[in-house]
């Protein structure tokens, strides 16, 4: 199979049976089927500030799907999750949940948004105060909770516990419900990160609620919704001041950055030739290997023609 060339999944158009939608996310399509099942097609689509990268990265979908369902599996004594079945390395079919419109940011280290947000001046973070006299990528003596609201189109929007609460957009109840969750899986994620020598930097969290339960949803622990640092070395490169070595989509960012492009109005994304497609890729596959301790299989069978009947059989034994 080395040989074979892989044809990345830039968008899906399915008909399943019972279908009665579909939803094409930033790297998702989603199809509800009879409006109580989701079918949760991961593509090869990227995206960074928010904008969908006009090219795809071969096998980052079945690296995303795959890291996730792990997680989902190993937490699912912790948290109920929203997981029915996982009949694709690409796909995960899920009970159909009225998700929270939040996403539970909680971060274990001074980095990336949280890092710019502090360089600039800032010290208050979602109505969290971050204390001084820190560096890029210092630990917070205790992780902090920096919630954001889902938007439906562009930039999600960073808001405090006590707006979300104010508004009503989750109840006080629920909310203290969804932070104790975070925290839970958060030092699951971070315990196990260590274990695999990584340092699992901060991440994000989504929520549902099922005939009245608050379960997991989405995916979780990946290079998409995560940051890693390698452990080995991390106090001698913070002591020198030295960047971390790390593990996470954010390197996809700096390259944005370097080449004039956050997202904002005006700005266009920078030509990605195919040597940075490869080492995206191949950045995607060392993440996983590293998380998991698995060895990577890549699926070069036919991906859009395998899903479908993958997915076909699965549906068939749903009720």
């Amino acid at each position: 199979m080395t040989n074979a060339v892989y044809e990345p999944i830039y968008r899906t158009d399915f008909k399943f049976p019972g279908q009665t939608n579909v939803y094409h996310g930033k790297v998702r399509d989603v199809y509800t089927i009879s409006d109580k099942y989701l079918v949760m097609v991961a593509t090869d689509r990227i995206s960074a500030f928010d904008v969908i990268l006009p090219r795809p990265i071969p096998f980052k979908g079945q690296v995303l799907n795959q890291i996730a369902s792990m997680f989902l599996d190993a937490t699912k004594n912790l948290v109920p999750n929203w997981v029915v079945d996982v009949p694709d390395a690409n796909v995960t079919i899920g009970r159909k949940c009225d998700p929270y419109k939040v996403e539970m940011v909680i971060r274990g280290y001074l980095s990336g948004h949280a890092w710019r947000e502090y360089k600039s001046g800032k010290r208050m973070l979602c109505g969290v105060r971050m204390p001084d006299g820190m560096k890029e990528n210092d630990r917070f003596p205790v992780p902090i909770i920096t919630p954001s609201t889902k938007a439906a189109v562009g930039h999600d929007i960073d808001i405090a516990k006590e707006e979300i609460i104010a508004q009503g957009i989750v109840s006080k109840n629920e909310y203290e419900q969804l932070e104790h969750y975070t925290r839970e899986l958060f030092a699951f994620g971070s315990e196990f990160a260590l274990k695999r020598g990584l340092i699992l930097v901060d991440t994000k969290y989504e929520f549902g609620n099922l005939n009245g339960q608050i379960v997991l949803i989405d995916e979780i622990h990946t290079p998409d919704s995560s940051r890693y640092f390698y452990a080995d070395g991390y106090e001698e490169r913070q002591a020198n001041g030295e960047p971390q070595k790390q593990l996470s989509k954010e390197f996809v960012r700096e390259w944005l950055i370097a080449n004039h492009f956050m997202g904002k109005e005006g700005q266009s994304v920078p030509e990605m030739n195919e040597e940075w497609i490869n080492t995206i890729s191949n950045r995607y596959i060392e993440l996983y290997e590293k998380v998991t301790g698995i060895r990577f299989e890549k699926q070069f069978e036919t991906p859009l023609a395998r899903i479908e009947k993958n997915v076909l059989e699965s549906l068939k034994h749903l009720k």
